[in-house]
């Protein structure tokens, strides 16, 4: 590894992408495939973070009612009815075992563009398209906790966690994949990520190198 793509382990923050209950538990009306399965891995990761003072950013998807701050290929079928990550809906939420115990997402403060306080380090923010950087404040909320590495790990591969990584690598983050902490993952997508510098790291991994920065 070069050092320009290598990650800084104490200037690291997690984003955990789109962990909502609509999308991730079983039967839930949107669910994705697989998600439940890895919220062991993140909940060891997010454990090694909390545990070391390390921010950690939830990125939300809040869909309006009528569609209208939907992506265009999912308006329709909100518009229509389909009820998917509401404001203020039990479905919204980031599921029990990744939360920070007695939170709850304030849909006022999330769609207003600000990111919301959880615990110490920890936040919530909502992301209007499925890269987190997209039209969101997050590139200056990193900068300012002075990070300069960034873990992925969460719900969908092929698009949200993906699309985030292609944009922190264009701002010059260096980057982690949490391989088995991310739902949808595949052979070639992962290849590709890798050829672009993304490092490539199981939660176990990840985790370990945490136990050796400073508290």
């Amino acid at each position: 590894m070069s050092d320009y793509v290598s990650p800084h382990f104490e200037r690291l923050a997690l984003l955990i992408i789109d962990m909502q209950r609509d999308f991730v538990l079983p039967g839930a009306p949107a669910e994705i495939a697989g998600s439940a399965a890895v919220i062991p891995a993140i909940h060891d990761v997010v454990t090694a973070f909390r545990g070391r003072g390390l921010p950690i950013v939830h990125v939300v998807r809040l869909y309006l009612r009528d569609g209208s701050n939907a992506d265009l290929c999912r308006r329709s079928m909100i518009a229509n009815g389909q009820s998917i990550v509401v404001p203020e809906s039990e479905g919204a939420e980031v599921v029990d075992e990744l939360r920070p115990p007695g939170t709850a997402l304030e849909s006022s403060i999330l769609l207003s563009g600000h990111l919301q306080l959880l615990a110490a380090n920890e936040w919530a923010m909502y992301k209007p398209r499925w890269g987190a950087f997209y039209a969101t404040n997050l590139e200056s909320h990193l900068r300012s906790l002075g990070v300069d590495t960034l873990a992925i790990a969460g719900c969908n591969f092929p698009n949200c966690p993906r699309a985030t990584l292609y944009e922190a690598s264009e701002r010059d983050f260096r980057a982690i994949l949490v391989t088995d902490a991310v739902s949808r993952s595949h052979d070639q997508g992962v290849s590709e990520l890798a050829n672009i510098g993304v490092n490539l790291m199981t939660a176990e991994r990840l985790v370990r190198q945490l136990s050796l920065v400073n508290a």
